[in-house]
């Protein structure tokens, strides 16, 4: 998680990026990793907000993150609903997590291996998603994080590669990461 969970995102002016989140992608580059953001961003295919909308806030994130000299190499989102929402978005798709389809994507386009790859996010969704694609989970307790937590089984937790407290520790973790 790199902005604060305010629900549905649709304004700049509820953008507000977690502390120590521009230093966590800064490591991740720093350390030679491709940063890739993967989103769910249903609020579209509801009618709440446009396809325009997603993609200036991911400019915007874009521009906070550079000025800091930390860079995300792909912003990759599905805008769709399965049962919900309007035409041309209400559709079941594989782009929608934890389906696979965005993070094929982005390995084609950026050259990504998903095995030696982590899948950072606060909800067992995001686990799933790494586990579909073969890459290492990694829980934060940022965003809805500590509630995913406090709800996983044990079979689930083992699942994980790790949580942590936030993305900057998470990205430390990563670094370290030995396989």
């Amino acid at each position: 998680m790199i902005n604060e969970e305010v629900g549905y995102l649709s304004s700049l002016q509820d953008l507000q990026i977690i502390p120590g989140a521009v230093q966590a992608v800064k490591l991740l580059n720093d350390c030679g990793f491709q940063v890739v953001v993967v989103t769910n961003q249903s609020g579209v295919a509801r009618g709440f907000f446009e396809e325009f909308q997603v993609q200036a806030l991911h400019q915007a994130l874009n521009q906070m993150l550079a000025a800091e000299g930390a860079r995300v190499a792909g912003w990759y989102y599905c805008p769709h609903h399965p049962t919900e929402g309007r035409p041309p978005y209400n559709i079941p798709c594989d782009c929608r997590k934890p389906g696979p389809g965005l993070v094929k994507r982005a390995c084609e386009e950026l050259g990504l291996v998903p095995q030696v790859s982590f899948v950072v996010g606060d909800t067992w969704r995001d686990m799933e998603l790494a586990l579909n694609v073969q890459a290492v989970p990694v829980l934060v307790r940022t965003g809805h994080g500590q509630r995913t937590l406090n709800a996983l089984t044990q079979d689930q937790l083992k699942l994980i590669g790790y949580v942590a407290k936030d993305l900057l520790e998470a990205a430390q973790w990563i670094c370290g990461y030995k396989a």
